[in-house]
């Protein structure tokens, strides 16, 4: 009989490609992984992984066995949503992340409503960005990740993952008051060909999505400064260090000496939350994205 924690510790090794990583990923030592998978050899009487420099690779044997371990995980999964569907409570843990602003701007409407309506329903959450969210979710590390794409870059999502729309929101370019466009009422990214832009981190989605959309208009941007959080891009602006794209979603209080400007072409992030398809009939899964979908309108 097929040990169900050392399929899924080989499962996991298969999604990370190393010890240390599925060792992160269980919330165990490197040792423990290392044990798990020894007892699962042995289990199934046949070598299933090998060195690889300093580390190991999957043998044939161990890739046609996490084939397998995939889809009974899969089923476990299935069948724990399906027993909490039939009892019909709103019940046990539930992991979920967001990026920043919509952490900020979601989830303590979204958590309270919770804790009103199902008070045995434990709420565990974290702030990742829009890829490694998706990527909890699609480990199993999450049940629930907020996560966005923007109008004219869609961020493509990995097959077995279900997603609901939560809302649009429009993005603002942020200068110093002192600006020579402070005054207007919008603006065009083109316009600010010879500024300094404040941006997000190298290979971050958001990063990319600017890179991309400035050069789309014909301005190749000059960066000044990276920084992950919103507000703290909005500081550099109010130093005069440079202007940065703002979306609404959480970003208040705006800092003294910055000015928002409305954007001509109605630059936008669409905002969704993502679950793995096998857990789609839980409670618990169901009731979450509702309170998000509430807090979203809120929002709105």
């Amino acid at each position: 009989m097929l040990n169900l924690e050392r399929l899924r510790t080989l499962d996991a090794l298969a999604r990370h490609g190393s010890v240390s990583g599925a060792a992160e990923a269980l919330h165990v030592t490197t040792s423990a992984v290392s044990q798990q998978l020894g007892k699962l050899e042995r289990e199934v009487g046949q070598q299933l992984l090998a060195k690889n420099g300093r580390g190991v690779r999957l043998t044939d044997a161990g890739r046609l066995l996490t084939e397998h371990a995939a889809r009974i995980l899969s089923q476990v999964e299935l069948a724990q949503s399906d027993l909490e569907a039939h009892r019909g409570q709103v019940v046990g843990e539930l992991r979920l992340s967001a990026f920043p602003t919509a952490a900020r701007g979601l989830f303590p409407t979204a958590f309270a409503a919770l804790r009103a309506r199902h008070p045995s329903l434990r709420i565990r959450s974290c702030e990742l960005e829009p890829e490694g969210g998706v990527a909890g979710v699609v480990r199993g590390d999450l049940d629930l990740a907020v996560v966005l794409d923007w109008y004219n870059k869609p961020m493509p999502l990995p097959d077995g993952l279900v997603k609901a729309p939560l809302l649009d929101d429009p993005a603002d370019v942020a200068v110093h008051a002192e600006h020579r466009h402070a005054g207007r009422t919008e603006v065009d990214l083109g316009e600010f060909a010879g500024d300094e832009w404040i941006t997000w981190g190298t290979g971050e989605f958001c990063h990319e999505w600017l890179m991309f959309t400035l050069r789309s208009r014909g301005v190749e941007p000059i960066l000044g400064h990276r920084a992950a959080e919103t507000h703290t891009q909005l500081s550099l602006v109010s130093a005069g260090l440079g202007v940065c794209v703002v979306p609404r979603l959480g970003r208040h209080p705006v800092p003294p000496g910055v000015v928002t400007i409305p954007l001509k072409q109605r630059v936008r992030r669409h905002v969704y939350v993502v679950w793995r398809a096998d857990a789609d009939r839980r409670p618990s899964i169901r009731a979450a994205v509702e309170a998000l979908r509430t807090a979203a309108e809120t929002v709105r």
